[in-house]
């Protein structure tokens, strides 16, 4: 994606403009606003500051991150107002001797002077490296802090959990989110649904998520359809007259002639499938004849379930239908999807039906990574995953952990020291560069001070460690990718943003671009992130001016 030229302005869409009217600039912590009081009162209404947005450990004991987000972030600039319902609550809960004017100056507030630098969205990114650099008057700057980082944590955290997903599944395997029952809250399952689907899931069980990000919405029926009903006198049929002959009492019968035949061919006690089931089966049929797919294992997959669908699914086919396919809630999926898919072989080769062979198997059941790798191992047939609490509720690290650090102020460099290094800061305004190799694959990601001349294809560079000394190395890459972009200048988005479907073909791109061994889900190897060798001076030469001096005696 280019880099706009400053001060250009990219209309975008009124329509992409709009969101959740809980986003706004009430939705912070109070400190944000006390600071913002006390920055006013201390006469720093005309200080600037430069602010960095990233996080310091990739999620999930992986190596890299999906940045999602971005996006949300820039509706919440375009919509960011107080109302006068907002200050009047803000008189009601600060402390009475806050300034009327005070309260003037957040009314009039705008976002006209911010500059927001991003990484795109989609992208892969790494820790340390700033995801968003926000510009602008110190007090508007601080006051975005936690509602950006409301919005970037969560979404990238499930962007990240769905491309992993995803890569464990592989190419072949559909992925659909199922976690809208399980979300934390239905803001948390709207987002899960949205960056699953951005992160590489195929569809939705949330119907509303599919309404407002166009996604694609699948589902088939729960265990209570099944246990409804009792036994085939429970089926309500329209007689031969009907308009459409899957209504008819010729499709019941046809469906018990084919379970009788079925039986004795995959070498099923007839006896032991349940009529409440078949019964089941046939009503969901005759609704949707040309969709059709089956939970089988309400009572027992192998002895019931799986025959009465292939009673089902023949019949339709001898009425002209193509049924879908079964899904599996429970046992032990490797060995049912394959007893399934041995069950539709036999089917497709003695009824001379080839189509049959290739029904598709769904797999839900509380599934994570580590079980899709299981399976793989174990060769099953499943073909397709339906993941809901372990990827909404990222159980396995249920925070990203992004931060929103200050880096300069009125144009000089601020720095964040700690006894814990992974806490400080890298100061300034900086400018990032991506150094790939000449195979494609990403070699490292350089911070530079804002203002270096970029690094050059083909130009060795001294690529550092930022905080030990020994750790460097001279890189000569094939190819330079700057990483921020100008996305919100002069009160206006200055780039146009992306669809969804574009936005999920970047992030399966920029997963191209990194080594398999960054990506593996066993000991990946970490990603380097330097610095040049100047930002590693003025670094740690500020870092000594700012550290006290101990003293022994």
């Amino acid at each position: 994606m280019s880099t706009p030229t400053e001060g250009t302005a990219v209309k975008v869409n009124h329509q992409r403009q709009k969101q959740n009217e809980i986003i706004q600039p009430l939705l912070t912590d109070l400190y944000q606003l006390t600071m913002a009081y006390a920055y006013w009162k201390s006469g720093k209404v005309e200080d600037t500051a430069v602010f960095d947005l990233f996080f310091r450990k990739n999620p999930f004991s992986g190596e890299f991150t999906i940045f999602a987000g971005l996006e949300e972030c820039i509706k919440f600039l375009y919509n960011f107002r107080y109302s006068d319902s907002d200050i009047a609550y803000l008189k009601q809960i600060l402390p009475p001797y806050i300034e009327e004017e005070f309260f003037r100056y957040l009314k009039d507030l705008t976002v006209e002077d911010v500059t927001l630098f991003a990484i795109p969205e989609g992208s892969v990114v790494f820790p340390r490296v700033p995801l968003l650099r926000v510009e602008g008057p110190l007090i508007v700057v601080q006051l975005l802090e936690t509602t950006f980082l409301n919005l970037i944590n969560y979404s990238s955290l499930i962007a990240t959990n769905a491309a992993r997903f995803r890569m464990a599944a592989g190419k072949r395997i559909k992925l659909l989110e199922f976690g809208l029952r399980r979300a934390q809250g239905p803001d948390g399952g709207l987002s899960a649904s949205k960056y699953a689907y951005l992160g590489g899931f195929d569809g939705t069980s949330n119907v509303l998520a599919g309404k407002l990000f166009h996604i694609p919405v699948k589902g088939t029926h729960a265990h209570a359809y099944i246990s409804s009903f009792s036994t085939l006198a429970d089926l309500k049929t329209r007689n031969e007259n009907g308009s459409d002959l899957i209504e008819s009492r010729d499709f019941v019968e046809a469906c018990t002639r084919r379970r009788d035949q079925l039986a004795a061919l995959l070498g099923i006690l007839l006896q032991e499938a349940n009529d409440g089931e078949l019964a089941a089966f046939i009503s969901y049929a005759m609704a949707f004849p040309d969709g059709f797919t089956a939970l089988v294992d309400t009572y027992e997959v192998l002895r019931s379930g799986l025959l009465n669908f292939c009673a089902v699914a023949v019949a339709l086919s001898d009425f002209g239908y193509r049924p879908i396919g079964i899904r599996l809630d429970s046992g032990d999926l490797a060995y049912l999807s394959n007893r399934a898919r041995d069950a539709f072989r036999k089917i497709a080769e003695e009824l001379a039906i080839p189509w049959f062979s290739q029904l598709s198997i769904v797999a839900s059941n509380d599934i994570n990574e580590e079980t899709i790798l299981s399976l793989n191992d174990q060769h099953h047939q499943i073909d397709c995953f339906g993941i809901g609490t372990h990827l909404v509720t990222c159980q396995k690290q249920p925070a990203l952990g992004c931060v929103y650090k200050l880096v300069e102020i009125n144009k000089q460099p601020k720095i964040k020291l700690s006894e814990d290094l992974e806490k400080v800061t890298i100061p300034g305004r900086k400018d990032i560069y991506r150094l790939y190799g000449s195979d494609g694959h990403a070699l490292i990601d350089l911070m530079q001070k804002h203002g270096e001349p970029p690094p050059l294809a083909g130009n060795r560079v001294l690529c550092r460690h930022p905080f030990l000394e020994s750790k460097r190395a001279y890189v000569s890459p094939a190819r330079v990718e700057p990483l921020l972009h100008i996305y919100w200048q002069n009160g206006t988005c200055s780039q146009p943003l992306p669809s969804m479907e574009q936005l999920r073909h970047r992030v399966q791109h920029q997963l191209g671009t990194i080594r398999q061994d960054h990506k593996r889900n066993l000991n990946p190897t970490p990603y380097k992130v330097s610095v040049s060798d100047s930002l590693y001076s003025y670094l740690h030469k500020l870092w000594l001016q700012n550290a006290p001096i101990g003293e022994l005696s």
